[in-house]
């Protein structure tokens, strides 16, 4: 019985969350992320039990994480950002990298341990950014290629670092397999680079308003084939997800513009009306609220986490602040830096599974993740409109993607 009311309430939640951050979105602009997660703990083993964990919609939950990546992947347009601000991105990020792994090694009782952590402090979230800075008007100014910039390495960076450093395998071993996953999906993305694929998109189209909706089809195909490719090599997931949406963009670049809108429509339809939600509501499910409470500094680490984001993550990306950016716009890029937590999650759900990090300090990583998403956003944005004198951008007219974690 408990197990046929969860079928109904996680899209019951699906559909209370959006009501719920529109009414509050009249006093503030909170992330709709944030009302799944809160939705998904309230319901779940820690409060009030009504959803337990559940084999499948655990199932559907990675389905929807693969997604998220999948969309951050096909939004990000690379030679919108290359230069310098992907450069400086990028360097910024290693910073990062020191940082947390010495950081993480320091708090923790193992190295192994420090490790978990100094990755997940890496992590910046893409897929919360980008629908914000598209809502702003900001995808095509220098402060928004340079938070995109950011955003992209904060994204795929902590990827790469996961196969190499948690993968369980040798760092050489686990690099010359990474290597090997990157020939293979680079051979894709070139090969569909190569042509117009004329003959693709004419049955693209033909499909769009049919039953066939080829489209989507072939989205799921590529997810699946480069997913289930990057677990077969034993490397994380999300790393094949992220390529399948750089393929899948190389692959209709020549689509028209009408066509690629409609598309792009449907793919916000199955991501965001239906799997993302899935992932983030039971993140909240699954969130240990008890060891968080109850463990020993547990409750403690999770503000050190939060100021360590923005520490660890926030200040190196600051590198990447456009030339001439004023002291608003700057502390604005740190704090979308900041913005962090799909990745989070996922090497915590890691460090649990091989029994490296502590219940209490993964719930600890994962809350302050919670919060970077709830609070930095929010004053980056504010921050940014003090740049521009109190004025708004109108939102920008290319393809609109909802605001979701």
């Amino acid at each position: 019985m408990t197990s046929l009311l969860a079928v109904v309430l996680v899209p019951l939640l699906a559909v209370v969350a959006p009501i719920v951050a529109a009414a509050v979105g009249r006093v503030a602009k909170v992330p709709l992320v944030v009302f799944e997660i809160l939705l998904g703990l309230i319901v779940g083993p820690s409060l009030l039990g009504w959803v337990p964990e559940s084999d499948f919609t655990s199932l559907l939950a990675n389905f929807g994480l693969a997604m998220l990546f999948f969309m951050a992947g096909n939004e990000i347009d690379f030679a919108a950002i290359r230069g310098r601000p992907l450069a400086r991105a990028g360097l910024g990020w290693l910073i990062s990298l020191a940082l947390g792994l010495v950081i993480g090694i320091v708090l923790a009782p193992s190295i192994e341990a420090g490790v978990f952590i100094g990755i997940a402090l890496t992590s910046t979230a893409l897929g919360t950014i980008m629908p914000m800075l598209r809502d702003a008007g900001e995808m095509s100014t220098p402060f928004g290629r340079a938070v995109t910039a950011v955003g992209a390495v904060g994204e795929f960076g902590p990827l790469v670092a996961i196969s190499l450093f948690l993968s369980g395998r040798s760092p050489l071993v686990a690099a010359l397999v990474l290597v090997g996953f990157a020939l293979v999906a680079g051979l894709g993305i070139w090969l569909a680079s190569r042509g117009p694929n004329t003959r693709l998109h004419a049955i693209v189209t033909a499909t769009l308003h049919t039953s066939g909706q080829f489209a989507v089809r072939l989205v799921l195909l590529i997810v699946a084939a480069l997913v289930c490719l990057s677990i077969a090599l034993g490397l994380d997931m999300l790393l094949g997800a992220f390529a399948a949406g750089i393929l899948y963009r190389v692959l209709l670049s020549g689509a028209s513009k009408p066509d690629m809108e409609f598309i792009e429509s449907k793919l916000e339809a199955v991501a965001f009306g239906f799997l993302v939600p899935v992932f983030f509501i039971y993140t909240g499910v699954t969130f240990d609220l008890t060891s968080l409470i109850t463990q020993p500094n547990a409750l403690l680490l999770l503000p050190v986490f939060f100021v360590l984001l923005l520490v660890v993550r926030g200040l190196p990306g600051l590198l990447a602040a456009p030339v001439g950016a004023s002291r608003n716009d700057r502390a604005a890029v740190a704090l979308f830096s900041a913005t962090g937590l799909p990745i989070i999650v996922a090497v915590t759900d890691i460090g649990l599974d091989q029994g490296i990090l502590q219940p209490g300090t993964a719930s600890a990583l994962v809350g302050a993740g919670m919060l970077s998403v709830l609070v930095f956003p929010l004053v980056a944005l504010g921050r940014r409109r003090r740049s521009l004198n109190g004025q708004r951008r109108s939102p920008d007219e290319s393809v609109h993607v909802p605001v979701e974690g």
